[in-house]
């Protein structure tokens, strides 16, 4: 069986050991090839290739962090901080990187800090449009598991939340409504309607938990690019939430029934309220939420689900030889994703700087252990 190709978009926050987040996008971006900047300074975001191999793909995921580590120490104390909010703060200003970019003017005037949040995409590619539409349906129901797989957002300002994600929680989807894509046709006409509508302001304006991607969208498309993760600083995870997502569209490909507008006794519209309200839930509380199968409706813990899915998809990735990467997933389920592991600390009486410090250096050491142990092997090969 082919493995399919994969890329990560990697947004990260910079700043001081101690967990402040200081914004040096507009430095890094100046002197570092390989990154680009975000309308906020205070994240910079780096790609991988798409690559088939999950060995390569550690390694694209591992370096260029590494990299950028190594620069942050020659300019300053600076270092880069986990979570997918400004868990220290300071949400109420928006601090600009590029003051003449129009597209950040509005984004900023729009959305405000709403935005400054840091994730990861994950992109697979499909080059077929209507299997890549098919993934795109598929995936946008499923798309709440990978929110409670990654959640790891539960602060804001140095306060608890309430949420697992706050970054989702808040993030302004957008257009408001988006629809279940039938065909690729579909997918062409109502970009264009948005367009000349104004609800989206380019091509890229498409805020939704899955889209379908391309170097020019919405006619050439060769990719499904997951948009509603969390940051997973730990690659290890992260590659496992991508082998799942990867089996899974295997499994769609073999199985083309699979999609939702064939197999689910609910309506377009239906599967589409109960997916928005399954991201609100799996944002509250992960591995812990209550939702609705797009199937039939009925109610499910989405660790339940995932489990579930889990079975389904192990044969696929077996035969397609990736399983050892699938497999630490079960770590994630047994002890919970990061937003979990924080508030269990937090109840423990650590105050919430103490939790990012201590993440910030466990990182930090098992990206070095990474890079020595598995990187170098792979390029002395």
């Amino acid at each position: 069986m082919i493995r399919l190709s994969k890329g990560v978009e990697v947004e990260m926050y910079t700043g001081t050991p101690q967990g402040k987040i200081v914004g040096l996008s507009d430095r890094i971006t100046k002197d570092l090839d390989g990154f680009v900047r975000e309308p906020d300074n205070r994240n910079v975001e780096y790609t991988t290739a798409p690559l088939s191999s999950y060995d390569r793909l550690l390694c694209a995921l591992v370096r260029p962090r590494r990299n950028l580590r190594q620069y942050l120490q020659k300019i300053g104390n600076y270092t880069l901080i986990p979570g997918s909010t400004l868990s220290l703060g300071d949400s109420r200003q928006f601090y600009r990187s590029d003051p003449q970019n129009p597209y950040h003017t509005y984004i900023e005037k729009t959305y405000g800090t709403k935005v400054v949040t840091a994730s990861v995409h994950l992109n697979v590619g499909i080059s077929d449009p209507e299997i890549l539409m098919r993934a795109c349906r598929l995936v946008r129901v499923e798309a709440p598991l990978y929110l409670a797989l990654s959640a790891s957002s539960p602060f804001l300002d140095g306060e608890i939340t309430g949420s697992h994600s706050t970054r989702w929680h808040l993030f302004p989807k957008t257009p408001k409504h988006v629809p279940l894509f039938e065909s690729h046709s579909h997918f062409i006409q109502w970009t264009e309607e948005q367009l000349v509508l104004q609800t989206m302001q380019n091509v890229r304006h498409l805020w939704v938990s899955v889209r379908p991607n391309g170097d020019n969208r919405p006619y050439n498309l060769n990719r499904l690019e997951l948009r509603i993760c969390d940051l997973i600083v730990d690659p290890i995870a992260l590659l496992s939430v991508i082998a799942l997502l990867e089996a899974r569209l295997l499994q769609l490909i073999h199985q083309p029934d699979l999609d939702p507008l064939q197999q689910s006794q609910l309506s377009s519209e239906e599967l589409l309220e109960i997916s928005d309200r399954n991201e609100i839930s799996a944002a509250m509380s992960s591995l812990g939420a209550t939702l609705h199968h797009w199937q039939d409706g009925r109610e499910i813990l989405a660790q339940d689900w995932i489990e579930e899915l889990y079975q389904e998809v192990w044969p696929f990735a077996k035969q397609a030889g990736f399983s050892c990467f699938l497999s630490p997933l079960k770590k994630i389920l047994r002890q919970g994703n990061l937003a979990q592991q924080w508030l269990r600390q937090y109840e423990m009486a650590q105050d919430i700087p103490s939790i990012i410090t201590q993440e910030i250096d466990k990182v930090a050491q098992l990206e070095e252990d990474l890079e020595d142990k598995l990187c170098e092997s792979l390029l002395a090969a």
